[in-house]
């Protein structure tokens, strides 16, 4: 049961790396370091926008308009890490 444990704990890293990386690719777009008209970046955003949509989806329907600042990505990550803390916390159900 350790082991479901550790892939719980998995999937939530790569989760938040996932949003992590969306979030730096997002500014690096808008401040044009990055340019979306190339094939490598476009794939790259495109596909984490597929990802992380269905994350993103229900807590852009909660939280109210912000006009162009999007906070659902930091609300993931906030859900994410409480989920790990309420993993690590009851780790002995797992051993």
């Amino acid at each position: 049961m350790q082991s479901l444990f550790e892939i719980l704990l998995l999937l939530l890293g790569v989760a938040r790396f996932f949003i992590i990386a969306h979030f730096i690719m997002s500014w690096l777009i808008s401040f044009q370091v990055l340019n979306i008209r190339q094939p490598l970046v476009s794939q790259i955003w495109y596909g984490l926008n597929r990802l992380l949509d269905p994350i993103y989806a229900p807590i852009r329907r909660i939280l109210p308009s912000m006009g162009g600042l999007d906070l659902a990505p930091l609300v993931a990550l906030l859900g994410i890490y409480a989920i790990e803390i309420v993993l690590r916390n009851n780790v002995a159900l797992f051993l």
